[in-house]
């Protein structure tokens, strides 16, 4: 196989990377200090803000488009072409590059915000208040409710031989309210312990009936009834 060395380059992660160097043949590949992946550009220090900032970037540009070019307001015209045209662009393998930061995280959801403000009837009203309005989540409360979902599926559903390793549930009965709590973890890098710290935290705060549901479904059904308590 023939490699462009053109497009190659070499990201070095960790703080306590010794950076070394690296040839293709006889030449001296460069460093990069992001390189892009399946549409996720990752830096050298795993933050994901130059990611989000792309994101939310792109996702505004097609919102414009959609303003300049719908004349109506309607929430049945302007919430379908937000959804099919605007949101995956925000979710878009968001499982890799969900933001730890607030400030990425607000980035976002401004994004949503102005979507939302764009409806007619619903300008002068509070972005919580637009949300329960057209019965959406945040995209926080969308990226924690696919979080919880992925865990439950890899306790019950088809990863069980992972799923103890990834999320090690708590033994004995001492629990009352969920028998099905799960272990806090302790992680050195930010990036696992927002993952990891956030589901536990929010799984374990969950009701006993929507935790021991029987199918994957209805504990889909019942999380939204939770998060959707929560607006």
């Amino acid at each position: 196989m023939k490699l462009n060395k053109g497009k190659c380059r070499v990201l070095h992660l960790g703080r306590n990377s010794p950076m070394h160097q690296y040839r293709l043949g006889v030449d001296l590949l460069e460093n990069s200090s992001s390189e892009r992946d399946l549409r996720v550009l990752v830096d050298n220090k795993l933050t994901m803000s130059q990611q989000c900032a792309l994101v939310a970037k792109k996702a505004n540009g097609i919102l414009g488009c959609i303003k300049k070019s719908v004349a109506s307001r309607l929430r049945k015209v302007l919430f379908p072409d937000y959804s099919a045209l605007v949101r995956p662009h925000l979710e878009h393998s968001v499982q890799v590059w969900a933001p730890h930061f607030k400030k990425d995280e607000e980035l976002l959801e401004r994004v949503q915000r102005r979507a939302t403000r764009m409806v007619r009837g619903l300008e002068h009203l509070s972005y919580e208040e637009r949300l329960r309005e057209m019965g959406l989540f945040s995209l926080k409360n969308r990226r924690l409710r696919g979080d919880l979902t992925n865990a439950d599926k890899c306790l019950k559903g088809g990863w069980q031989e992972d799923g103890p390793r990834l999320f090690p549930v708590v033994l004995g009965n001492r629990t009352r309210d969920n028998r099905h709590k799960l272990k806090h973890r302790k992680f050195q890098l930010n990036i696992r312990k927002n993952f990891a710290l956030q589901v536990t935290e929010h799984g374990n705060r969950l009701p006993r009936g929507t935790v021991e549901s029987l199918s994957l479904d209805r504990f889909k059904t019942r999380l939204h009834e939770v998060l959707y308590s929560l607006l």
